[in-house]
């Protein structure tokens, strides 16, 4: 467990630095610097010719010629060149344009203390032309690893924005003799040594990427990007399935069929990740919405016991699952027994158990500790054990509802076996009777994915035996912090309720979406928590009010060969972005350093 939880972390870590890219000032904001940036650039590279007020007018006004050529260029290509691409809009080709004038206005400032300091203008013209090199460098990597532009494109928009730029400048050293020949000369071996440097650095980066995880690093770092600032998860997703191994995958599907209302209860064994939109991380609140599309009534989705080495690769694959839990929820509830629900707990692991008919559903918790996922391996032991019980069927489910520091499951796995085994026996050994279901979901508008709630919301699902009601309360958000579960049982009492757990689903649509140090908001950490108290209570006073005599049914059906992919190769994605970040810090010196040294060499011609 204390894997999957630094698998978190690594998602969190990988979003802030791709996020990082993208967090801009407004489009008037970027155009005040960018004006700012220009009219300094005019006017410091006029200021080395001609040190007088009348240098200052004409410096702004090559700076306002420069500005002025930026913005119908910027226009042009978001109109035009870059139309449909999915992250350029004119304010982020703007900020492009800033971040490409802030490198070159380092440049010619200090151009501009060297020919002050050697008494010698050729020196602003130097190091103006030497930030135009750096701009060159700059364009070719940053729009290669950012945009989805074909060649001649992507090329036509890193080149024409520093060459058109030039114009103004060349007209300044034109008008002060400048060997304008040698100018226009260094220009295109600029582009060569550019083109070479920049081509050099993408090829290590890709390197890293191919002998790391078989694919080239920055395609990985555009389908990223695609996902965080368009929402468009297949660029990555084909990363995915390519990495991706096949496995037949369980669906555990519970029905309580009342007179006038059903409640159903999907369990996949597939784990709701690993962020945001990609893969499986939507399944719980999307089976949940199709189900309760076809069948009427209220269905959840909660996790069951399982990890990130069961996520979904891709969408077309959840599909598949989503398509055949349809198919097999068509089945007839006819059992009417079920034992009241009980609890175990030996101060550390706790387990919660109902016997519907010969079907036991048992859910497992480490609360107030850090409950996350737990090992495959428990669920096998707690079937196992089940069938030696007599019984049938047992659906097991990972609460998920308590994130306090770190817990390794495996060590606590004894602990929770120990518990199953005492549950199970609790369960079994009490009377069976005549059972009430009801159920509701509320769906909050003011929790977002942001404050860790997802699009499937809260439900709450009533059961009554005998003189015992119990709930089962089922948040679509990824975990819960510690304690909270606790005041949300205790609240539930006021209304009647015995007992219940409190359960989340592990949605990771809530992941990847916020820059929190866990790259996300477990359940009560952004969200207030008594107005999610408020809520639940809504739901549980809504789910007692259409209660109901009802049957229960159980199937479980086998999808054969989804693509899932492995816990390793995606923390090798995310381990990936440090690692092309530490190379890339590593090579940029030399790399650029020598490129630079011979373009210094190269401008003592000019």
């Amino acid at each position: 467990m204390a894997d999957n939880v630094s698998l978190d972390q690594y998602l969190g870590k990988t979003v802030k630095h791709y996020s990082s890219l993208f967090k801009l000032p407004s489009y008037k904001s970027i155009l005040i610097l960018l004006f700012m940036f220009c009219l300094s650039s005019g006017v410091l590279s006029t200021l080395v010719f001609i040190s007088s007020p009348i240098g200052v007018a004409y410096g702004l006004f090559i700076g306002l010629a420069l500005f002025f050529v930026i913005l119908l260029v910027d226009y042009l290509f978001t109109s035009f060149m870059l139309k449909g691409d999915p992250i350029y809009d004119l304010r982020r080709t703007a900020a492009l344009s800033l971040f490409s004038w802030a490198l070159w206005l380092f440049f010619i400032i200090i151009g501009y203390v060297v020919a002050l300091l050697t008494a010698l203008p050729i020196w602003g013209t130097r190091l103006c032309l030497l930030g135009f090199s750096a701009v060159l460098i700059f364009r070719l990597i940053i729009l290669y690893a950012t945009s989805s532009l074909n060649y001649q494109r992507y090329l036509l928009v890193s080149l024409l924005h520093p060459f058109l730029s030039l114009i103004p400048l060349m007209f300044l050293w034109w008008l002060n003799n400048v060997n304008f020949p040698a100018v226009l000369g260094f220009s295109v071996y600029a582009l060569a040594i550019a083109s070479a440097s920049s081509l050099s650095f993408i090829l290590v980066l890709n390197f890293i990427g191919g002998r790391f995880v078989g694919e080239k690093s920055i395609p990985i770092f555009r389908a990223f990007l695609l996902n965080w600032v368009a929402d468009l998860n297949s660029p990555f997703e084909s990363f995915l399935e390519k990495l991706s191994e096949e496995r037949d995958v369980e669906v555990s599907i519970m029905r309580f069929d009342g007179q006038n209302s059903k409640v159903l209860i999907a369990v996949p064994s597939v784990h709701p990740g690993p962020f945001k939109n990609v893969g499986s991380s939507l399944l719980p609140s999307m089976l949940k919405t199709v189900l309760e599309q076809k069948f009427g009534g209220v269905a959840c989705v909660p996790l069951g016991l399982l990890g990130h080495e069961l996520d979904v690769a891709s969408q077309s694959q959840v599909q598949r699952i989503i398509f055949t839990t349809l198919e097999s929820a068509e089945f007839k509830a006819e059992e009417s027994k079920a034992t009241p629900f009980v609890r175990a707990s030996d101060g550390l692991a706790t387990a919660c158990c109902q016997i519907f008919g010969k079907t036991a559903l048992i859910a497992f918790s480490l609360a107030p500790k850090t409950t996350e996922d737990f090992p495959q391996e428990l669920d096998k032991v707690v079937r196992w054990e089940a069938e030696k019980l007599g019984l049938e069927s047992c659906i097991a489910i990972n609460a998920h509802n308590s994130i306090n520091g770190f817990v390794d499951a495996r060590t606590v796995l004894g602990t929770l076996e120990h518990v199953a085994v005492e549950c199970l026996k609790k369960a079994i050994s009490t009377r069976s009777a005549s059972f009430k279901v009801g159920a509701a979901t509320i769906m909050p508008k003011e929790f977002s994915l942001k404050d860790g709630m997802g699009p499937g919301g809260i439900t709450v699902i009533a059961v009554e035996v005998g003189d015992q009601k119990n709930a089962y309360v089922v948040i679509d958000g990824n975990n819960m912090v510690s304690g909270l579960r606790e005041k949300l049982l205790e609240g539930l009492k006021t209304l009647g309720f015995v007992d219940g757990e409190v359960l989340t689903t592990d949605t990771h649509a809530v992941n990847a979406v916020t820059f929190s140090e866990r790259g996300y908001h477990p359940v009560g950490e952004a969200i207030d928590q008594e107005k999610l108290m408020g809520y639940i209570v809504e739901a549980a006073r809504k789910a007692l009010s259409n209660m109901e005599p009802a049957k229960f049914g159980c199937r479980k059906v086998l999808i054969p060969r989804i693509k899932v992919i492995g816990q390793k190769p995606l923390e090798q994605l995310c381990v990936l972005t440090d690692k092309v970040i530490q190379t890339a810090k590593r090579i940029v010196v030399p790399l650029f350093g020598i490129a630079f040294l011979v373009l210094m060499l190269a401008l003592l011609h000019v």
